[in-house]
């Protein structure tokens, strides 16, 4: 049968060059509604832990959360999926630094630009700020991962940063630790202190 990820793998193809046919069968079979575009795999993981935390199955609601490997690409996905393609509602996530490659990319494809959400560094910072120094500390002791936080937190390079600055960076320096952070940072949260984009974004699907 027919799932939400097959839809996700086909619009990943066809954006790489590959044939549309298969992403407009899927989308007409689904049926999707509605895709949220993300930059990454670790911004997927928290929209869908939240989601989950509220007892919401996106993809049963026909809403496909898709991470498109960059700011970058959000023309070429909004091209295929928005007005112009498929005719999906789009939403997402974007950092305030790659704004204006959503606003471009949104034009072009004539896709409404009200409503993607912005967050003020990127999804990790907006996490951090909400939970605190000290409880993501605890967490990443709980995940055994406070030597390794440690360790780099005594780098040079990190001298003179804050220590919301330096858990940002530090999420970042092993592959697949954003993924999982993502989710164990949102399933941390209290309801009440949830990013406004993250909570934006989930209500307005």
């Amino acid at each position: 049968m027919a799932d939400m990820g097959a839809f996700r793998e086909t619009v990943t193809a066809w954006a790489a060059g590959g044939p549309g046919g298969p992403a407009h069968e899927l989308a007409a079979r689904l049926p999707v509604r509605a895709v949220v575009l993300l930059e990454g795999p670790s911004d997927a993981a928290a929209v869908d832990a939240l989601a989950a935390s509220r007892g919401r199955n996106l993809a049963a609601e026909g809403v496909c959360v898709l991470p498109m490997g960059g700011a970058m690409s959000v023309g070429r996905f909004a091209g295929l999926l928005g007005p112009p393609g498929l005719g999906l509602r789009l939403t997402g996530l974007c950092d305030e630094a790659e704004r204006g490659y959503y606003d471009r990319g949104l034009e072009r494809a004539g896709a409404a630009q009200h409503g993607f959400f912005v967050c003020a560094a990127d999804l990790e910072e907006e996490l951090i700020r909400a939970l605190g120094v000290t409880r993501v500390e605890e967490l990443v002791r709980a995940e055994g991962d406070i030597r390794a936080l440690q360790t780099f937190m005594r780098q040079p390079a990190q001298q003179g940063r804050t220590a919301q600055q330096q858990l940002r960076r530090f999420l970042g320096t092993k592959k697949g630790r954003k993924i999982r952070y993502g989710r164990v940072l949102v399933e941390a949260l209290d309801p009440d202190r949830v990013p406004a984009p993250l909570d934006d974004l989930l209500t307005s699907l």
